[in-house]
């Protein structure tokens, strides 16, 4: 189900979008970095210290590729919940996985706000995650960008 107009208006005029012109520069930095943070986040060795911080860094490259797929459509998203939700709807091989997505949020917010500790195991299923869908999620954002005609 991709997400309707009206809905989006009513999450730009209660400000959870914000109007933006897109931006190609900026939504290729962000497909970059993402891709980047993950990679370097997966090479650190995972044990129970490490956990925390592979899981926080993968989470934020998911993260930053809902961001740019607002950008994309002229959207700067406000918090995480509409950053994860435009997710949702790219058709990807994988796309039960997408439905991972609330709760690899909640495991952050628990560590972030909370100070719950990532486990092993819950590190390995965002690495997993990112491994199964995330190159497909970057391609399938790249083909949304529309590159201007020059004149």
């Amino acid at each position: 189900m991709k997400m309707k107009k009206e809905i989006i208006n009513t999450l730009a005029k209660t400000g959870i979008l914000r109007t933006r012109q897109p931006d190609l520069e900026r939504i290729s930095s962000m497909l970059e970095s993402s891709e980047i943070n993950a990679n370097v986040a997966k090479s650190v060795l995972l044990n129970d210290e490490s956990a925390t911080l592979i899981f926080r860094e993968i989470y934020e490259s998911i993260r930053q590729l809902g961001d740019a797929k607002w950008w994309i459509i002229g959207y700067e998203p406000t918090n995480h919940e509409i950053s994860l939700e435009i997710l949702k709807e790219i058709e990807i091989k994988n796309k039960i996985k997408l439905n991972f997505l609330e709760r690899f949020k909640k495991i952050r917010n628990d560590a972030n706000y909370r100070g719950f500790r990532v486990s092993v195991s819950q590190a390995k299923e965002i690495i997993d995650f990112w491994n199964s869908c995330g190159k497909e999620i970057i391609e399938k954002i790249k083909k949304d960008i529309i590159i201007p005609k020059k004149s």
